[in-house]
């Protein structure tokens, strides 16, 4: 989720930035859309409601690096590469919506499961469950690779945001453009350890249950694990009307036998409670001067999310160089993609035009 260093930052917002705001559930008028990318005749994605499609068909796997990688592919197999990438607790489900509405445009839309998610398996048993932040986006190189995809337009939220604004930093000649929910979400550990104001704290407050030993074993107990997921399903999207059979195709994902380890080793490394590997230091070093971002970018603020940063994306816009544009999206909480899939999908599809 967000970068904790972007709730105490004041950064002005910088030259060329636009603010769209969206309404609801529906995303961008043309006008709007033709306003914010700056060329007018970018295709409009029609709306969708929410919830029309529940399921992806025939999910795929790949060996790629140290997984055997789970994921969907929907549309044209020739058409432009969209990586879509989800967060936690969520699953490729966030995105079931968003990948029909892009194949509908032409796009090859790959929907990925993370390390320690739904069908993706480590390869040995040997392997370090490792979550820190330059693994995780190294996993999407190797998938790349595995797929013989040589450049592709990413978008993803939460752990999404953060894998997909870490490629473009760091590999930006695999990235055509980027959809980023939350903005720039490269995690600085040493910054983590300052104090936040109460009120930010106390939306962590599972950051913190998963950096002790309780925390731990309510991950690795089945009922646990679950009940805590719809917990921040429910605090996180307050005006997100799910039904219990959304919910649960997502907890399906929390099956995996690397779930728990991933999700506790991941919030405790931000935290600097957990060593990661020595032969990413190198990758952690470059994330620690927060590097900028050059490829053309769109990224999206949720008004309802309890992480997004005050200042309407004003804290972050320093962070990206190339073309760009900023939305937040009204009545929106966190699982961005599932809640306003028009909106998401129009930000794909215009980023690709900036």
């Amino acid at each position: 989720m967000i970068n904790r260093r972007t709730f105490t930052q004041v950064v002005g917002l910088g030259t060329g930035a636009a603010a769209v705001s969206l309404t609801g559930l529906q995303g961008v008028s043309a006008a709007a859309s033709a306003a914010s990318t700056g060329r007018a005749g970018t295709p409009t994605v029609p709306a969708l409601t929410p919830g029309t499609h529940t399921s992806f068909s025939g999910l795929k796997q790949v060996r790629a690096g140290v997984l055997d990688v789970g994921y969907a592919e929907v549309g044209p197999a020739h058409g432009p590469v969209v990586i879509c990438l989800h967060g936690w607790p969520y699953d490729i489900h966030s995105f079931v919506d968003v990948a029909p509405l892009l194949a509908d445009q032409g796009y090859r839309v790959i929907v990925p499961y993370l390390r320690g998610h739904g069908s993706t398996r480590f390869l040995s048993s040997r392997t370090f469950r490792n979550a820190q932040q330059s693994a995780i986006a190294l996993d999407i190189i190797a998938l790349m690779d595995a797929l013989k995809i040589e450049k592709a337009l990413l978008a993803g939220f939460d752990w999404g945001s953060r894998t997909a604004d870490i490629v473009a930093a760091l590999w930006p000649e695999r990235v055509k453009a980027l959809v980023s929910v939350s903005g720039y979400l490269i995690t600085n550990v040493e910054a983590q350890k300052m104090p936040l104001p109460p009120k930010a704290e106390h939306a962590w407050w599972y950051q913190y249950y998963f950096a002790t030993e309780r925390g731990r074993l309510a991950m690795e107990d089945k009922a646990g694990r679950h009940d805590m997921g719809r917990l921040v399903w429910d605090t996180v999207s307050p005006t997100w009307g799910f039904d219990d059979a959304t919910f649960e195709r997502t907890a399906a994902a929390f099956e995996n036998p690397d779930y728990a380890a991933i999700v506790i080793h991941n919030y405790r490394w931000r935290l600097g409670l957990a060593d990661g590997e020595p032969r990413f230091d190198r990758y952690e070093r470059r994330l620690a001067t927060r590097p900028l971002i050059g490829v053309p970018t769109i990224t999206l603020d949720a008004e309802l999310d309890p992480f997004t940063a005050p200042g309407d994306g004003a804290s972050y816009r320093d962070r990206f160089t190339g073309k760009y544009a900023h939305r937040t999206l009204t009545g929106i909480g966190h699982n961005l993609p599932q809640e306003a899939p028009t909106a998401f999908a129009q930000a794909v599809v215009d980023v690709d035009h900036l």
